[in-house]
């Protein structure tokens, strides 16, 4: 669950003895549709998925009937956590149980089954169909990221962890009384451990709307106060405290084999006791109504895209004005694999036009030069009326050079889009201000919170 983010890995700090490492369970990364990002831990931007599961198998069978959820259970928690390479930063980004993305073909390494792919699947379902790497792969697909571990824990997990550090502290702007969860607080602050913590990170009915969206400002409020709690009680020197953590996290936690090791687990606490709680950023992936089902969400454009850019380029989150930097090898975010092939027509003889709209002077001419330099040598340029966001246009029969167009300039797919136009137009807008290369721009207050600060939860009704 969530309370495993950071305390689960600093804990492997401490002690890494023969008996944590046999107490860890171990699951495939992928479900056949990727491999292990050829990373270094210690050195280069990491991603760790961490996972709560709602199976009510073993010991969670109090929280419901197998019925509810077996096997490998829903996704019930979804949090992606971003290290930079320089450690300065990190980013903790919540998905929404109920997000409707595509779901990849996964294989279940335990049946040997194979699912088909999903144009369209609620993003929790994954990992119940083919385990873990199921989950992983969906959010590679969506992201454009290549994951480089995983963590899942379950029900129990959270309540022993909670009891094990003492408790967390969290707020309420109301007394909470949720029999669907057993969440019951007084208004203000409380110390939550056991049963009570569980209570605070399942309850949906008791705080905010009654969504789960609420409920994952419930999580971001427990972990950012968790992290708060670990730093301030000197957790990490103090021994006894650390193994005792760390046999907790150990026997309620499945990870993929390269997490498995307990060198890794070292390596990646080593980079986590540094970092500024200023910097450790919780956001939610932009979502809207998804227009099918209105209990369910999709994700919104272009506020998505620039989120998923933003952390395929290890940007500081909650300097969200910061320029992206400059494409590398790794960081190139493509979002079509057309760059890697030759195209099936040539560059040349393409007409591609660069309108702009940024109210910049100059910069339908800069990058018409650099869509030149890249083949494209029947680029022209033209002035026309402002626009917030980039966008490229393409007529009949031009798809596939629009997509390389926009590959080239990094302008994601979702802004891609066929239109009455000869040929290729870019129309380059006020988020394109300078450069060649596209940092689609975030969304205004895109981070919920630090780890840093203190909030409350609105209470259910309040």
């Amino acid at each position: 669950m969530v309370a495993l983010a950071l305390v689960g890995i600093v804990a492997f700090a401490g002690y890494w003895a023969l008996r944590l490492q046999t107490n860890i369970r171990e699951a495939p990364l992928s479900a056949g549709n990727s491999t292990a990002d050829a990373s270094n831990d210690a050195t280069d931007p990491l991603q760790i998925l961490i996972i709560g599961t709602d199976t009510r198998e073993g010991a969670d069978a109090a929280y419901g009937s197998q019925a509810d959820s077996s096997g490998y259970g829903n996704s019930d928690v979804m949090i992606l956590m971003n290290i930079s390479a320089d450690n300065k930063v990190v980013s903790i980004t919540s998905f929404p149980r109920d997000l409707m993305v595509p779901i990849p073909k996964c294989h279940d390494p335990k049946t040997n089954r194979d699912y088909p792919a999903q144009a369209v699947g609620q993003i929790n379902s994954a990992m119940s169909e083919a385990g873990p790497g199921c989950a992983v792969d969906t959010v590679n697909q969506l992201t454009g990221l290549t994951i480089d571990h995983f963590m899942v824990a379950d029900f129990t997990a959270v309540k022993d962890l909670s009891n094990t550090i003492g408790g967390v502290q969290v707020c309420v702007n109301g007394a909470i009384d949720d029999p669907m969860s057993g969440l019951k607080i007084p208004a203000g602050t409380s110390t939550l451990q056991g049963e009570m913590a569980l209570a605070f990170l399942r309850s949906r009915h008791g705080v905010g709307d009654g969504s789960d969206l609420s409920r994952i400002k419930s999580q971001q409020e427990f972990l950012a106060s968790l992290a708060r709690k670990v730093k301030s009680d000197g957790t990490l020197t103090d021994v006894p405290k650390l193994l005792s953590i760390a046999d907790t996290v150990t026997k309620n936690l499945t990870v993929d084999s390269g997490l498995a090791n307990p060198q890794a687990m070292l390596t990646i606490a080593g980079r986590l006791k540094s970092v500024d709680l200023g910097k450790v950023a919780f956001v939610t992936v932009p979502w809207e109504p998804y227009p099918a089902d209105p209990n369910r969400v999709q994700v919104k454009q272009p506020d998505a895209g620039a989120l998923f850019q933003a952390l395929r380029d290890n940007r500081d989150l909650t300097a969200p004005a910061a320029p992206s930097p400059s494409p590398t090898a790794s960081s190139e975010p493509s979002t079509t694999s057309s760059t890697t092939a030759s195209p099936a027509y040539n560059k040349a003889l393409q007409p591609v036009a660069v309108a702009n709209g940024s109210g910049v002077g100059g910069r339908a001419f800069d990058v018409a030069k650099f869509l030149i330099g890249q083949g494209f040598a029947k680029t022209t340029e033209f002035t026309a009326n402002g626009v917030a966001t980039t966008n490229v246009y393409f007529g009949p029969n031009f798809a596939d050079v629009a997509k390389d167009v926009a590959s080239a300039l990094g302008i994601p797919d979702s802004q891609v889009h066929a239109a009455n136009v000869a040929g290729v137009q870019v129309y380059v807008g006020q988020d394109f201000p300078t450069g060649t290369h596209y940092s689609p721009k975030l969304p205004d207050n895109v981070v919920a919170q630090t780890a840093a600060d203190s909030t409350c939860q609105a209470a259910f009704g309040h």
